[in-house]
């Protein structure tokens, strides 16, 4: 792939669109310029190129190039969404392929998370570091599906404001605030070449995805001590979606695995902790 990198605030940069080998047109955004290996991140339950906070983006591009995309039938990108996260990996390998960049770091975001995982396992030679925010091993017992409350704000057909806030801050007055900026900076920053919104096909196949990898098997939790690179294993202390357990379970897992915990902060806490996390993640990233 050739083109002019962009240095260009998230909200600002431009969305191409990349064919690969698949078949599969994928939509994705590039920002930031660096001779530093690119860091390619992979989205949460239902989202798009437009729910990373543009302030987390731009934090993480200072230093590095940073590529957003939507993976196969996700949003704007062509294709079915697939339901199980080993396809969601394979489809992710292949858009990392027809990027033509070579070894790239990646940061996985929820079920984004799982895909990084399978990723690192299925093709590491790809992989050089990884960040795991919000995450939990295939395998783990309390993972199959989330607590009827979190589905039911989520997993509807239109998730309201309030339903966001919920899942993805605390209660406490300084993460609502911050909640509030964030939801500013998402759903309202951006205000032309949005992304497409998600469909409920992909709804679906994506919660489907979440309860095969949630299925009790312990067996399969010593995949992920196959992962032979560092890992950056991050959560908020209450998050109700994927909850703070499992993070200090995988970090426990995989070899080369650090763990940061952020205080008084939910699902979202990469979002609300932006500045705090984006130089975590360098600090991780730019290190030995």
């Amino acid at each position: 792939m050739t083109e002019t990198m962009q240095v260009a605030p998230y909200v600002d940069v431009e969305t191409h669109v990349l064919g690969a080998v698949n078949g599969v047109d994928y939509a994705y955004r590039a920002t930031g310029a660096s001779d530093e290996t690119p860091l390619v991140t992979l989205q949460h339950f239902r989202g798009n190129l437009d729910n990373w906070d543009p302030a987390l983006i731009d934090a993480l591009a200072r230093a590095r190039r940073v590529i957003t995309f939507d993976n196969r039938g996700v949003a704007a990108s062509s294709g079915t969404t697939p339901s199980t996260i080993a396809q969601m990996a394979l489809d992710a390998i292949d858009f990392i392929e027809a990027l033509d960049v070579g070894e790239v770091d990646l940061l996985g975001f929820s079920i984004g998370s799982f895909v990084a995982q399978e990723i690192a396992l299925v093709r590491p030679s790809t992989v050089r570091k990884v960040v795991l925010a919000s995450s939990a091993p295939q395998g783990a017992s309390g993972m199959h599906g989330w607590a009827p409350e979190v589905i039911g704000a989520v997993g509807k057909p239109e998730t309201s404001p309030a339903e966001y806030l919920g899942v993805f801050f605390t209660n406490s007055e300084a993460s609502r605030a911050a909640g509030q900026q964030v939801a500013g900076r998402v759903f309202g920053a951006r205000t032309v070449d949005r992304d497409a919104t998600t469909s409920w096909q992909t709804r679906l196949a994506q919660y489907d995805a979440v309860c095969a990898w949630g299925q009790p098997n312990h067996a399969l939790l010593e995949r992920v001590s196959a992962i032979d690179k560092p890992v950056f294993v991050a959560a908020g202390e209450s998050d109700p979606m994927i909850l703070p357990r499992y993070s200090y379970l995988l970090a426990g897992l995989i070899p080369q695995a650090r763990l940061t915990i952020y205080p008084d902060a939910a699902h979202g806490f990469l979002f609300q902790h932006h500045a705090e996390f984006a130089a975590d993640v360098d600090a991780f990233l730019a290190g030995a």
